[in-house]
């Protein structure tokens, strides 16, 4: 049948339920969907937003679409706060965690498709020397980076290390439960957001009368998560969180800066002799065009840089970390420079995730001179 000239320039229908999308998510390969109103659905892939070419969503029908994925409870929450947080799993299809918000008045979702199983550090392509992290005793533990820079995906591996090769009680407070440990060596009790608990700091208060030995409380939002956190690893536990942050010492400033100045002192001093290492990632396009890979800043807290904290001398933790290779730390910078050399990342991306872009142009100019 011939087609007319509209025809042959129609648009492809657009998808017709959130079962749909989600499929079409893992298919692409993408690592995010992007769905709001009066546009038509966007997916991340290899890191690069590319819209999909059909007609754009009216808001009602994305009312429509995220109706099918709420339940009541989120429904409410969502009249509430005007955002809310939520995982799904759907069968042969993938794990997804899903945040619900508002914008210019339409309803707007976020989608990110997790990972299947549970990825080792090598799988993840982290350094070596993270795999000391689930060994920890007691302490605090930070991982930090953007959203999207693959924190909680970290997290979940290094707890399923834990699982496996120790035999204690873990407790995890989430917004929303991204990854499901079966109980291995351990027994590990998964609370969330707005289900299991109200807030961050009382689930973290609770934890600590229900005989923890490991705590992961999901995101440091607030003064008393922190305090209760910092509290609990002085205590005895071992304690793994997140913080909005770009790298070490900007996580170290983040968390005394969360404080009134008459507490940051006090703060400063527990920080100093709770804090075990902080891993500050970001996720950048593979020069093969393959997906992505992690730069990773890392800085385990020796007895040095305890006193740096203690001191306030903060700006000296960056030559530290330098310095601090045989201990298995690194700086952004290191990490980046390694990728080019592995020829896992490419120059320009490199020199665009870093916090020093001449420094990292002139050590990669020498390197390139070298070879």
């Amino acid at each position: 049948m011939k087609q007319t000239s509209n025809e042959s320039t129609a648009l492809p229908a657009k998808p017709g339920s959130m079962e749909e999308l989600l499929r079409m998510t893992r298919d692409l390969g993408a690592t995010d969907l992007h769905l709001t109103g009066n546009m038509a659905p966007a997916f991340r892939v290899r890191g690069l937003i590319e819209p999909y070419r059909c007609d754009p969503y009216t808001p009602k029908e994305i009312q429509l679409l995220l109706d099918e994925i709420m339940a009541q409870r989120h429904k409410e929450l969502l009249r509430e706060r005007l955002s809310v947080d939520l995982g799904l799993h759907r069968p042969g299809v993938g794990r997804f965690r899903v945040v619900i918000y508002y914008q210019r008045g339409c309803l707007s979702a976020a989608v990110r498709l997790l990972a299947d199983g549970m990825p080792s550090f090598t799988e993840l392509g982290l350094p070596e020397s993270l795999a000391r992290l689930p060994r920890f005793r007691d302490g605090l533990v930070l991982v930090t980076g953007a959203t999207g820079s693959g924190k909680s995906t970290t997290l979940a591996t290094i707890i399923d290390e834990i699982n496996r090769s120790a035999r204690c009680t873990i407790f995890t407070i989430e917004d929303p439960i991204e990854y499901v440990h079966a109980n291995r060596s351990c027994i590990v009790f998964q609370r969330e957001l707005h289900t299991d608990v109200t807030s961050f700091a009382g689930a973290m208060s609770d934890s600590l009368r229900q005989d923890p030995d490991v705590i992961l409380v999901g995101e440091m939002r607030d003064p008393e998560t922190i305090r209760t956190a910092i509290t609990a690893s002085e205590t005895g536990h071992l304690v793994f969180s997140t913080l909005h942050a770009r790298d070490a010492t900007s996580s170290v400033n983040r968390i005394i800066g969360t404080f009134p100045a008459g507490e940051q002192n006090q703060i400063r001093q527990q920080l100093s002799a709770s804090l075990r290492a902080v891993v500050s990632q970001r996720l950048l396009p593979s020069s093969s065009r393959n997906g992505r890979v992690p730069a990773v800043e890392i800085m385990f807290v020796n007895t040095g840089i305890a006193n740096l904290i203690r001191h306030g001398k903060d700006e000296m933790i960056y030559s530290s970390i330098e310095t601090g290779l045989r201990e298995g730390m690194q700086t952004m910078e290191q990490s980046l420079i390694r990728l080019v050399q592995e020829g896992r990342v490419s120059a320009d991306t490199a020199l665009s995730a870093a916090r020093r872009p001449d420094l990292l142009r002139q050590r990669l100019g020498s390197w390139a001179g070298a070879v």
